[in-house]
């Protein structure tokens, strides 16, 4: 708690961006500390430095990809403790941090306003508490009823409820949080032709994943109803785009998989087999991180197109990393409506401003560029195919955390631009970006423009 008021009140030199980051890095440094401590592990467990600081990293950004069994690395207690890592990595920092200062009798001011406006995305001041609070009641009871279905449905399972419960805590965390971390020691596969638990779980991805506004707006509307108010209810412009945008990636991802896979993994499967993988391997690219099969029985096109999905990742302000899902649906509309000679995007009777279409660009640029370079370095450390290795970067910068087997395997350079890749695919390119750059100048003078040949 001291810590956290300490960086509320660090000077004003350092810029509101670095201090969400100094946020993040506080965490991952504390949570090294903690799964450093041999009372987490069991018994002849080892983990070295650079590994402990890659789960810490993969734990914070709810990434998922490990180097180590998570199940026979960590005993229940470090289970737990990995829990609320991934709900610190999950709901955000400022979100919990929030609650702490309320709970404590602390007033939020302008300084931790503009943090919390950072770090979810926010374009105003107001009602910023009131957002933290409700956003961290929506999660912890996604989580909770996620929890008692899990845990109830694994007593058949599990001859102990005990087990029961901490398998069904868990699973819970990390699909509400789209951590994919698992405690089963192989991701979903052991519940490959249980289709409860596989809906239960792409409930709980789909609810961390399609973004906080969308589900406080459901929320509101479904209060409203429940009160009786008939006023007509009209979602936000974010809310529209995002939910089309997201549940169109996951329908278009399950229909490429199935084609491409259909006289490949699935030329033996039945028709109930087929919906299930392919369903759920889409949702699990939208950030889940679980799967409910090996990676490697994919063929490439599958594999590729499931790499493009994981760099789309989430949506603003949600559990998931990526470029965001709105970030990609205002890219394709500003191609669209420029190839019909447009001068402006509008949708749903509003009007997407101009800089969203340049900060868009910047994002998946940016992204981009650091994807491609980091596949070029890591093929160049790393005695792997470049697919394998395209995977991997596009798992970990979308904070996803599928995977092709390669990651415990990587080098130290590997491990470290992994790393980097996740913790940035966690805070964003623009808190990126924020972080590098200097001062904002203001021009003092102007230049003639004059055009140049593009294209």
């Amino acid at each position: 708690m001291r810590l956290f008021s300490r960086q509320f009140k660090l000077s004003k030199q350092i810029s509101t961006v670095q201090m969400i980051v100094l946020f993040y890095v506080t965490a991952v440094a504390v949570s090294t500390l903690i799964l450093s401590m041999p009372f987490f592990r069991t018994e002849g467990a080892t983990l070295s430095f650079i590994d402990t600081m890659f789960t810490a990293i993969s734990g914070i950004s709810v990434t998922g990809l490990t180097v180590v069994s998570t199940a026979d690395t960590f005993n229940t207690a470090g289970h737990v403790a990995l829990a609320f890592i991934l709900q610190f990595g999950g709901i955000g920092i400022m979100t919990l941090g929030t609650f702490l200062y309320i709970l404590f009798g602390k007033k939020i001011g302008l300084r931790g306003r503009q943090l919390i406006r950072i770090d979810q995305n926010r374009t105003t001041l107001s009602g910023l508490v009131k957002l933290m609070l409700k956003i961290l009641q929506i999660v912890l009871i996604i989580e909770l009823f996620g929890t008692i279905i899990l845990t109830t449905y694994f007593l058949s399972y599990y001859d102990s409820w005990f087990v029961a419960l901490e398998q069904g805590f868990f699973a819970a965390v990390s699909a509400t949080t789209n951590a994919g971390f698992d405690i089963t020691g192989n991701s979903l596969i052991p519940f490959a032709d249980d289709y409860f638990v596989q809906f239960i779980n792409m409930v709980l991805l789909i609810l961390g994943a399609i973004g906080f506004p969308v589900l406080i707006e459901v929320q509101e509307l479904l209060r409203g109803k429940h009160h009786g108010i008939h006023e007509k209810h009209s979602f936000s412009l974010f809310t529209k785009l995002t939910t089309i945008t997201f549940f169109s990636l996951i329908v278009i991802g399950a229909v490429f998989i199935f084609l491409f896979e259909r006289n490949h993994f699935f030329m033996d499967k039945s028709w109930h087999e087929t919906l299930f993988y392919s369903l759920f391997q889409s949702v699990t690219t939208r950030n889940g991180g679980l799967a409910t099969m090996d990676m490697n029985n994919f063929s490439a096109p599958t594999l590729l197109m499931m790499s493009v999905l994981m760099f789309i990742g989430a949506s603003p302000s949600s559990v998931g990393g990526g470029i965001r899902t709105t970030t990609f649906a205002i890219m394709l509309l500003a191609i669209l409506n420029y190839a019909k000679g447009n001068t402006s995007i509008k949708v749903f009777s509003r009007q997407i401003s101009q800089e969203d279409v340049l900060r868009s660009f910047i994002v998946i640029t940016t992204a981009a560029m650091l994807c491609i370079i980091s596949t070029i370095i890591l093929s160049v450390t790393e005695d792997f195919s470049p697919l394998a290795l395209l995977f991997e970067v596009s798992s970990a910068f979308g904070t996803t955390g599928l995977s092709l087997g390669i990651t415990a395997d990587l080098s130290v350079i590997g491990k470290l631009i992994i790393m980097f890749l996740m913790f940035v695919g966690r805070i964003g390119i623009f808190s990126f970006l924020f972080m590098i750059r200097g001062k904002e100048k203001k021009d003092v003078y102007r230049y003639p423009t004059e055009k140049i040949i593009i294209g």
